[in-house]
Formats: structure tokens, C-alpha cells, sequence
């Protein structure tokens, strides 16, 4: 074993990780997600309820017990290294200052031509030059950087050294989680007994040696000796109820082992301000109100902190119960944002063009199904025609509005129904002409899962479309999706020019990405959050997106704090931060920004989400 994962004093700390009793030396008793960790911890759940956070404490608390820990990201937008202050790398990393820890963080355009290279390694030494070419253009498909990506989760499931103590995943928010936690499974079943034909990643029979490793993968994800899922949630209905669907669906895929961390518990100091009350008490409402299946599990609270989750001493103090408030800012710290302009200047500027695409885009978690879902109200009530839609597979735009507007068409992309619909069409213009056999190999092909990812892109295309003669709102999947959606348009828009080009066509040529580079045709609003995370993620969006030709048209600033006013000790230290975010927008991020306060009333439901394009939403109402 390499003699940079040994590391000192482990047998005395063994005993008292795998006993559950405190870490001697630690500060405060740990969580139960620390105390019974299995060898496999997987942090998942709704888009901002803290999986980095939790997930990066825990490493790190197992790390300073003694343990050797690997951390691994699974998400494309992770914001680890800014976290943790160290560049992410697709090997493990060394984490300066937590001995024990390294960090590694699976990236798919690596990941990718790994996958490339060790398919075409696998061919036969009498392949010819035309058949390598055949698999390098099927391995050039949107879904290779899918499938690269599960293989290298995989091969850490199944990874037997020892050189690890323990594997702690920071997931990707739940819909893209769930997606990669399934194609053990799937990519299992398609591959048993096929060994014919040629999917669009390759021969099957260069697949079938990864069979062995997709196997051990869904024992060890099936094994609640090996693995536990800890389920991170907010107190908040909307987070729970995700929660509580997610719990379920791992259920069906064999996933047993679960705990529920509920992170940012919080308890106002004072009962004469009525934002921290709010915030107490929505809390309260939402605890009250969980579901009977999270009721069931095993249960760890972290209360609300008064600083940032960024850098070694905050992580080692998230966890800790008795760390105290920070010093309570001064009011003139706080500043005012009595200025700053609401959702519904910006329900104003989009209506006054008369059609096109508003994309909603940003971290998960930061409110941008509300905010999708609110200018979509806004529209219609300018008298435009709407149609509402979302490329998140865990998003529930219905749930958001709870009722029926006139002018407003709502649906989501349904990945199995797009599915489906693309194998349905694909047999249509195929099958013609084709025998039985081949039809039944054509069959096969399609029941690939990488086959989800291309009918998604087909219907986020046909979406895109719809906003020539309408409005089309598209709230979108959390940041690291939607990177991989906008790789697959930005490819097969390189695919459209060459055939273009080779068929030196008349007819003008028109492709997803270009309409998404039309500043007349597209406007993408980033919605983050008042913390320096979020910013930074919105900001590293923003520079992905330049780098593709799209720019932003505006940004909005969620769940202000410092807009709704608020004197409590907690909130307050909170503030400086706050403002300190608002001045880094306006120093030249945002062209244009919009504020969102925090609402004491939940923005879900007609009424609610219409306030917040009226111009009328009020902090303490």
C-alpha cells in the first residue's frame, strides 16, 4: 500500500468511529452520518440544501479521526476547490492542512477521452482503419460523457486496494443523482447476455469487459454494510417532499440504507423581529409536517451558522454543536437595497420584446423553478402567451404553481415519455427495408439508457424552436446538467455545419446553439443566492457561457436577507457577507440585476408567485 495513504494513531481511532462514540479530540459530538459511517457515504437532495457542505465536514471529521478518506464530486458545477481552497483534479489530491483527506473530482471531458481511448484500446489488433473510425464517431455522441462519467463512479465502487477507509460522494442535485445511481442497474441489464452489434459507445463486446465492474458497482450501492445515502434536506416542505420522493425511488433501485440530515435548523434570538420569527416558524411548520417515510429514518439536525461554509476552520465548525454566534454587524454594515429593482422591472423589460426564450439558469437550490415559474405569471399577466417548461428531472413546476392560468401551457421534458418517442421515430425511419433480425439488433441499440440523453436534447431543441412566434420560459437543471445539455447542443451544432458544409447547401442553416447565441431571440437570466458560493457559481456559469457565444442578459439575487430587514444576532452576523456579494455583482458581474427578498410567506401557488411580479411582495407580509 503507497505509503501516502498511511496515516497515524488509526487503530485508536477505529474503535471509536465504528463504536459511534464521540471522536476523541473533536470538537462536540459528531453526527450520526460520522459515527455509523460505512464504508460508501453518498450525500444527495435538493440543489442548495448543503450536500458540499455536509458532505466536505464529514470527510473531514472521518480524515481528523484518523481515517483515510477520499471526497469525491460527481457534480460538473462543484464548487469544492473553493471550498476547500485547492484545485480539483481527476486524481486524488492531498488536502493541505486535513492529513487523512484527499480530494478527487470526476470530469467528464477527461473522463470522456479516457473512455475514448480505452474502447479503441479494446478493438481487435485487426480492425481495420474505416472500423476505428466508425467507433471514434459513435464515441463522439452526447452520451459518452455520460456513461465516462458513471465508469469512473463505478470503478471507485468497486475499487478493492484498500487504500481508502472510506468514500464520501458530494452528488450532483437529486435528478441527476438518481440518473447516475441507476445505470449500475441498467447498463447491468443491457449488457447480460448482449454481445452483438454496436451501441453508441462502442462494440458491446468492448463493453461487456466493463460488465464485471458494473456489477460490483450495484453490490456495493445494494450492500447497507458498504453504503449509506444520506439524505440532505432543508427545513422546508418544498425540500422535504424531494426528500421523501428520492427515498423512494432509491428504495426501488435497491438502496436501503438511508439517514436524513436536515442542515440549517435555525432558531430566532429575538421574538420582536418578525423575519427571524418567519424563518423560526416556517422551520417549525416544515418539521412538523414531514413525511411519514422521512419520519422513518435515521435523523441528524446541524443548525444555521452565523458564517460561511468556506475554508478549513468553517467546515471543521460546521458540525460542531456548540460553536457560537459571530459578533453582531453594525446596521451601517448592512447597507440598503431599497433601490434595487424586484422581479417585476424584470417581467416588465422581457415583455416589451414580444416573444423569445427566457432561460432560467443557475445552482441548484438557488430558487430558479420560483423565479421561472413567477416571470412566466408575469407575462401572462402582460398579456403575452406562455409555455412553461423545465429540463430538470426533479422538478415540479406544477407543484410550484398549484393551479391553472390562462394563456400559460405547462409541461416538463419527461425523460422516459422523450425517450420513448425518440426510439418510436427512430424504428419508424428504419425499420423499412430492414429484416426481422435487424430490426430486433436496431431495438437493442436504442434500449442503450445513453439513448435518455439524446431524446432529451431532441425535445430541449423543439422547445427552443417554439419561441419564434411565442414566449417560452425553460427553467433549467441545476448548473452541472445543464453544462452537459449545453455540450450536447453546442455538438451537434458542429455536426450540422460539416454536413452542411459537405452538401454545400442553399437553404440557411439554423441550429439550436445559434439561437441561443441570439441576444434577440434568447435572454438567460442566472439566479443565485446572496452568499459568496453561489456568486461564484453564477460567475463561472456566466464565463462557460461566454465561452459558447451566449451572454447573460441578467441576474437575480434570491432570498435577500438584507432586502426583507432583520435585526436578529444570527441573521445579522450574516449580512456582512450579504452585502459584501451584492458589491461583488455590481463591480461588474451582473450588466443588469434584479433583487428577490426573503418571503415570509412560502412563493408557491398563483397568488403568491403573482405577487412577486406585481411590484407588491413584502418581506414581513
Amino acid at each position: 500500500m503507497p505509503n501516502e495513504f498511511q496515516s497515524p494513531d488509526r487503530c485508536a481511532r477505529d474503535i471509536a468511529v465504528a463504536t459511534g462514540e464521540p471522536v476523541a479530540g473533536a470538537q462536540g459530538a459528531a453526527p450520526g452520518f460520522v459515527t455509523q459511517a460505512t464504508r460508501h457515504l453518498f450525500f444527495t437532495g435538493k440543489g442548495g440544501v448543503g450536500k458540499t457542505s455536509l458532505s466536505t465536514a464529514a470527510a473531514l471529521r472521518l480524515a481528523d479521526a484518523g481515517r483515510r478518506v477520499l471526497l469525491v464530486s460527481t457534480d460538473a458545477a462543484s464548487n469544492l476547490d473553493e471550498m476547500l481552497g485547492i484545485a480539483l483534479r481527476n486524481v486524488p489530491t492531498a488536502v493541505p492542512g486535513a492529513p487523512g483527506l484527499w480530494v478527487l473530482n470526476i470530469d467528464p471531458g477527461m473522463a470522456a477521452d479516457a473512455c475514448r481511448q480505452r474502447v479503441l484500446s479494446q478493438m481487435s489488433a485487426s480492425a481495420t482503419a474505416a472500423e476505428r473510425e466508425t467507433v471514434r464517431e459513435q464515441l463522439s455522441g452526447a452520451c459518452t460523457t455520460e456513461i465516462a462519467s458513471f465508469d469512473e463512479f463505478a470503478a471507485l465502487l468497486s475499487e478493492a486496494d484498500g487504500r481508502f477507509d472510506h468514500i464520501v460522494f458530494d452528488t450532483a442535485p437529486t435528478g441527476h443523482t438518481l440518473r447516475l445511481l441507476s445505470l449500475p442497474k441498467a447498463w447491468s441489464g443491457f449488457l447480460e447476455g448482449n454481445d452483438r452489434g454496436a451501441s453508441c459507445l462502442g462494440p458491446h463486446s468492448g463493453l461487456k469487459m466493463q460488465e464485471t465492474r458494473f456489477k460490483l458497482a450495484l453490490a456495493a450501492l445494494s450492500d447497507p454494510a458498504q453504503t449509506t445515502v444520506v439524505l440532505v434536506t432543508r427545513p422546508d416542505e418544498g425540500a422535504m417532499a424531494e426528500a421523501a420522493r428520492t427515498s423512494e425511488e432509491l428504495h426501488a433501485l435497491g438502496l436501503h440504507n438511508q439517514r436524513l440530515a436536515i442542515n440549517g435548523v435555525f432558531h430566532a434570538s429575538a421574538r420582536d423581529d418578525g423575519v427571524a420569527v418567519a424563518i423560526e416558524a416556517l422551520g417549525r411548520q416544515a418539521l412538523a409536517g414531514m413525511p411519514a417515510s422521512l419520519q422513518a429514518l435515521p435523523q441528524d439536525r446541524v443548525m444555521l451558522k452565523a458564517f460561511d461554509t468556506v475554508g478549513l476552520p468553517a467546515m471543521r465548525a460546521l458540525l460542531d454543536a456548540r460553536s457560537t454566534v459571530a459578533p453582531v454587524v453594525s446596521a451601517a454594515a448592512g447597507g440598503s437595497v431599497a433601490a434595487s429593482r424586484g422581479l417585476a422591472a424584470l417581467a416588465d423589460e422581457l415583455a416589451a420584446v414580444g416573444h423569445g426564450l427566457v432561460m432560467v439558469m443557475g445552482k441548484g437550490g438557488v430558487g430558479k423553478t420560483t423565479v421561472a415559474a413567477a416571470l412566466a405569471l408575469g407575462l401572462v399577466q402582460r398579456g403575452k402567451t406562455v409555455h412553461l417548461s423545465t429540463t430538470d428531472p426533479a422538478a415540479h413546476l406544477a407543484g410550484t404553481l398549484d393551479g391553472e392560468v390562462p394563456g400559460l401551457r405547462v409541461d416538463r421534458i419527461d425523460p422516459q415519455a422523450e425517450t420513448q418517442r425518440y426510439v418510436d421515430k427512430i424504428m419508424a425511419a428504419r425499420s423499412p427495408g430492414l429484416d426481422a433480425q435487424a430490426q430486433a439488433l436496431l431495438l437493442e441499440d436504442l434500449r442503450s439508457p445513453c439513448t435518455e440523453e439524446v431524446a432529451v436534447f431532441h425535445a430541449f431543441s423543439r422547445i427552443v424552436s417554439e419561441a419564434r412566434s411565442a414566449f417560452v420560459v425553460l427553467d433549467t437543471a441545476p448548473t452541472g446538467h445543464s453544462l452537459l445539455l449545453m455540450d450536447a447542443t453546442g455538438a451537434y451544432h458542429r455536426q450540422m455545419m460539416r454536413e452542411f458544409e459537405r452538401q454545400q447547401g442553399s437553404a440557411r442553416l439554423v441550429t439550436p446553439l445559434m439561437r441561443l447565441q441570439d441576444g434577440a431571440y434568447t435572454r438567460i437570466i442566472l439566479v443565485t443566492l446572496p452568499e459568496v458560493t453561489p456568486v461564484s457559481q453564477a460567475s463561472a456559469l456566466q464565463d462557460d457561457l461566454r465561452r459558447a457565444g451566449i451572454e447573460p442578459y441578467a441576474w437575480v439575487l434570491n432570498k435577500s436577507v438584507l432586502a426583507a430587514g432583520t435585526q436578529d444576532p444570527l441573521l445579522a452576523a450574516r449580512l456582512h457577507g450579504e452585502r459584501r456579494q451584492m458589491v461583488r455583482m455590481a463591480a461588474g458581474l451582473a450588466r443588469r440585476s434584479f433583487v428577490v427578498p426573503w418571503l415570509t410567506r412560502p412563493p408557491i401557488g398563483v397568488a403568491e408567485l403573482s405577487r412577486m411580479v406585481t411590484g407588491q411582495p413584502g418581506a414581513g407580509e
